[in-house]
């Protein structure tokens, strides 16, 4: 499942300790997000945007980091970290953030990517250099590149190794923590911080405005459905099946869709393991049946989960993945531009819950045969 990292992984690299006189600046609200949790953007008594970042990764300990876009000549304060915008050379370590820039037509700034053979985005697959990922790195590609910023990915905490080098090489970095975020609004209003590095921020909030409208519109159509089917989530890996949490982006679409996730009780942060045998009496009580790995057909299905063979949603063949859009290396377009197009992914997912799905019709998803 390394591509999995691949694909949610993005790493835009900025310093995140400043001195005293540059945390006693007063601010400004410049753009508070509606659904976005982990960001918002500020200007200081001087003017100058300062885009702040809150706990952009799953850790119980609390992370800010501010980062002041300057342009037309401004100066950050003393101790302050920086970024002269527009920024031209932008890595990535995440798909998600590159089809973010691409939303706002920045994707020919993307100079450097994590994984890169994994792009569905031909543009940055054809332009970008490989850059590696986690403790393999490639510092000499990224240096190399021009790079101006490199957004950054954090699972668990601050990745202190990574950072040090890249201050050490005076690249700045960003945390972007659009996959925290619980809901697909949450999510797609990161294109707004993103558009703000490139100087792009009317693109930026008129692209989530119209995505924005969309959503809701499809979300508003099945608000009041009769039936709301219930629905099983993911495979085992390494014999542990992950059911995520009831706050997640992966349950919000159900609900949002008219579905009922099969397993509310899961109300921690995190995705929370089950056994075999919970997650087969809890297949028995759903109707339909979702992201189920690697598996690409029934039979497939059936051979690494015989026990499953005969739970509701495999006998009426109410079995879908979301590799439709998967490159010839196993690539996801599903994370790399799902988050940006997050009213396509609802409509497959009315459609899909409610009985309205063809081949045809979907985009992300697919039907196992």
């Amino acid at each position: 499942m390394r591509w999995v990292v691949y694909i949610l992984c993005a790493l835009l690299a900025f310093g995140c300790t400043s001195t005293k006189k540059a945390d006693s600046q007063s601010f400004t609200p410049y753009y508070t997000p509606k659904y976005a949790q982990s960001f918002s953007i500020v200007t200081d008594s001087a003017g100058r945007k300062v885009l702040i970042v809150s706990n952009p990764y799953q850790s119980d300990e609390h992370f800010e980091q501010r980062i002041y876009l300057l342009e037309n000549g401004q100066v950050a304060p003393e101790g302050a970290v920086a970024l002269h915008t527009p920024a031209q050379k932008i890595s990535c370590l995440s798909s998600s953030h590159i089809a973010m820039l691409d939303a706002v037509g920045a994707a020919d700034r993307v100079v450097g990517v994590s994984g890169l053979k994994f792009i569905s985005n031909t543009t940055v697959r054809a332009r970008a250099v490989e850059i590696g990922y986690d403790a393999a790195l490639n510092f000499e590609n990224i240096k190399g590149a021009g790079t101006d910023v490199i957004l950054l990915y954090g699972l668990y905490g601050e990745q202190s190794s990574m950072t040090t080098k890249l201050t050490q090489l005076g690249i700045p970095y960003i945390y972007i923590g659009d996959y925290i975020e619980s809901t697909p609004l949450g999510k797609a209003e990161w294109i707004v911080a993103l558009s703000a590095l490139c100087n792009l921020e009317s693109e930026g909030k008129e692209y989530f405005s119209a995505l924005e409208t969309r959503y809701n519109a499809l979300k508003q159509s099945v608000a009041n459905c009769s039936s709301r089917p219930k629905v099983m989530l993911n495979t085992p890996y390494r014999d542990t099946w992950f059911m995520p949490s009831a706050r997640s982006y992966a349950v919000a679409l159900i609900t949002d869709a008219g579905g009922e996730y099969i397993y509310p009780e899961n109300c921690s942060a995190q995705s929370e393991p089950i056994s075999l045998e919970q997650a087969l009496i809890l297949a028995s009580k759903a109707d339909i049946w979702l992201n189920v790995g690697q598996v690409e057909s029934l039979a497939q299905l059936r051979r690494e989960n015989p026990k499953f063979a005969t739970v509701p949603a495999v006998v009426s063949g109410r079995v879908y993945n979301n590799t439709k859009r998967t490159t010839d290396n196993g690539g996801s377009d599903f994370w790399e531009s799902g988050a940006v197009n997050a009213d396509i992914v609802l409509r497959d997912m009315i459609q899909m819950l409610h009985h309205s799905a063809t081949t045809e019709s979907l985009y992300y998803y697919k039907q196992l045969k």
